[in-house]
């Protein structure tokens, strides 16, 4: 289908580069018709390559931290006054924790970067939500989506205090999207997505054998950052009206296996007789 986002109005957080599943989203939705601002940290906006991002898709980098509420009614008012109107979504594509950076286990962890992990990592859903909510950014139906991963829910080695903030993330999605479905009829909704190699996910310890071991558990493999973009077109469009305070596992099967065949055949056990 074509056109599915025609007329609508978004912004989109996080892009960096052409690895991020926020860059294909961006131009998943410029494909489909909507109008968008792309924003990011202005570090991280030094460090990627946004600005090529934004002329592909015809569009402006409004920089701004989104730990800082007077940068996220900066951004929102900015955004609804450039592209003409109210919005109808959000793509909430942000997570950062100094502690995995900086190879701090999770029995070792510095709490003040940790207060930093949660700050980023999920409070700033929060703040993004209440600041839209409060300014009235988005319209009725409109949509908001934030990226998670199954280690909210299980136990992953290196994953360290990512995993606290992204089941906090989650938390968010549910309280939030209740509020805001009774007062607007906005959904919100994460997307718990198979390991990708995002610039962001490959930099955590073990990410490459953790990569195939997903991919030989998953029936379906795992899930492509561009996959994951057109996932969260059609959670942006129209045809998805009553989805909301959902987590949504787009991982190829993943979050629903014990073992697979393929993870088996890699420890074969004693042969009888």
């Amino acid at each position: 289908m074509n056109g599915l986002l025609k007329g609508k109005r978004g912004i989109i957080f996080g892009a960096l580069d052409e690895n991020s599943i926020a860059w294909k989203v961006a131009l998943k939705a410029h494909e489909q018709g909507a109008i968008f601002t792309l924003t990011n940290a202005p570090v991280a906006l030094r460090m990627g390559e946004i600005n090529k991002l934004a002329e592909k898709c015809g569009t402006i980098v409004l920089p701004a931290d989104a730990t800082v509420v007077e940068d996220l009614e900066k951004l929102i008012l900015d955004s609804v006054a450039h592209l003409g109107g109210k919005l109808d979504f959000v793509l909430h594509s942000i997570g950062m924790s100094p502690n995995v950076r900086k190879g701090k286990t999770y029995t070792d962890l510095n709490y003040e970067w940790m207060n930093k992990t949660y700050d980023i990592s999920a409070f700033s859903l929060h703040k993004t939500l209440q600041t839209c909510k409060k300014l009235d950014a988005l319209n009725e139906w409109g949509s908001v989506l934030t990226l998670t991963y199954i280690a909210a829910q299980k136990a992953f080695p290196g994953y360290g205090d990512m995993a606290d903030a992204k089941a906090t993330l989650e938390s968010i999605v549910r309280s939030f999207g209740y509020y805001y479905g009774v007062d607007k009829k906005v959904r919100v909704n994460s997307i718990s997505q198979s390991p990708t190699m995002t610039t962001a996910g490959s930099g955590i310890k073990g990410f490459d054998t953790f990569f195939g071991f997903a991919d030989k558990m998953s029936p379906l493999g795992n899930a492509s950052a561009e996959a994951c973009a057109n996932y969260c077109i059609t959670l942006f469009s129209d045809l998805t009206k009553y989805v909301t305070m959902q987590n949504l596992y787009h991982d190829g099967g993943f979050s629903n296996m014990g073992v697979s065949d393929a993870i088996m055949q890699l420890f074969p056990g004693e042969k009888e007789g």
